[in-house]
Parts: structure tokens; C-alpha cells; sequence
């Protein structure tokens, strides 16, 4: 049984919570460049050392906000896909959810177009493949050994699927309030056929 949390860890804890509650807005708002560690730690009310103790760098910081935004994304898509029994409807619930949480304002920004330029190509790639592209290798692997999709390699077909998802969730992103209803659809309508082409039946 664990000892009960000191004062100190509970506010070491809602300080950490508080930080990545202020930056996920700051960073929807104004993008990764236009947001200071100074800002961030004023609008959260705590004291710049207090930002350090938690993180080493605002990059660090925004790291930590992507991984949330993505492991909800991830919770959401397997929840939904969880509830359809039939492995090829389940994995195309899970690009619609998909493409449903690239229409929310904060994944959309965060995740896609702040994200490379945040942390660099390589180490945000190295972050998706824990989450998006993650899931992408796993809903794969379900189909080819369930016989829906042909043979192929699994690895290759998961990046390429996985950057026809990240465009579609920066084609959403980028878009108005009042067109990313249409580019959703759209895009659904068109991984779809293109994931068709690669049905055993």
C-alpha cells in the first residue's frame, strides 16, 4: 500500500497540472514562437524557478503538452474503435475519431502545425511514433492478420498512411471554423477509398 502524497508533491503536482493547463492555451492561441517560459509562468502565477523545476526548456514544455493532447486523441480513438466488433469498421471508426478531434482547435494547432517546428522533424516524428503513428502500425497489423488487407509491408504501408493522415490533420487545422465540417468529410471520403485499394475483399 502507498504512503499518502506529502503536501509538498500535491502542490509540486498541481503546479505541473497548472503549467500544462496555461501553455496548452497559450500555444493554441499564439504558437510555440510567440509564447516566453516568462509569460507562461506569469499567466499561471508561479515563479519562472518554479517552471524549471518542473521543465528544462520551453520546448520541453511543449512536449509535455503534446503528449497529452496526443495519449487523449489515442483514448478516444481506441474507445470507439473498442465498440465495433468488425476489425475493418473499427479501423475506419478510428479515422473518423481521428479526423473528429483534428477539427478541435487546440489537437489541431498543437499537434500538427506546431508540433514539427516546435520540436524539429526528427524529434517530433520520434514523439508520433509513440501515439499517431502508433496506432496507425497497430490497426494494420489487426487487419493483415485478420485476413481484410492484403500482405504488404507493414512498417512502410503504417508511414505512408500515417503522413496522409498528418496532411489531412493539417488540412483541417489550417482551415476556418465554417470549412473544417467539409474537409473532414472530404478527407474521410478519400482515405477511405484510398484504404479500399487495399482490401482482400
Amino acid at each position: 500500500m502507498s504512503s499518502p502524497k506529502s503536501r509538498r508533491e500535491l502542490y509540486s503536482e498541481a503546479t505541473r497540472a497548472a503549467l500544462l493547463e496555461t501553455a496548452t492555451e497559450m500555444f493554441t492561441e499564439r504558437g510555440f514562437a510567440a509564447v516566453s517560459l516568462d509569460e507562461i509562468a506569469t499567466a499561471t502565477q508561479v515563479t519562472r524557478g518554479a517552471v524549471y523545476h518542473h521543465f528544462d526548456s520551453k520546448k520541453a514544455l511543449f512536449e509535455a503538452v503534446l503528449a497529452v493532447l496526443e495519449i487523449r486523441m489515442t483514448e478516444q480513438v481506441l474507445a470507439a474503435a473498442a465498440k465495433v466488433e468488425d476489425p475493418w469498421e473499427a479501423a475506419i471508426t478510428a479515422l473518423d475519431t481521428f479526423l473528429d478531434q483534428c477539427r478541435d482547435r487546440t489537437y489541431g494547432r498543437v499537434c500538427w502545425l506546431e508540433g514539427p517546428v516546435a520540436l524539429g522533424w526528427g524529434r517530433w516524428m520520434e514523439v508520433e511514433k509513440v501515439h499517431a503513428f502508433g496506432l496507425v502500425e497497430n490497426f494494420l497489423n489487426v487487419l493483415v492478420a485478420a485476413g481484410l488487407v492484403r500482405p504488404l509491408p507493414v512498417e512502410t504501408a503504417a508511414q505512408l498512411i500515417f503522413h496522409l493522415l498528418g496532411g489531412s490533420g493539417r488540412v483541417i487545422a489550417e482551415a476556418s471554423d465554417a470549412e473544417k465540417v467539409r474537409l473532414r468529410d472530404e478527407c474521410s471520403t478519400l482515405m477511405r477509398r484510398m484504404l479500399e485499394g487495399l482490401r482482400t475483399r
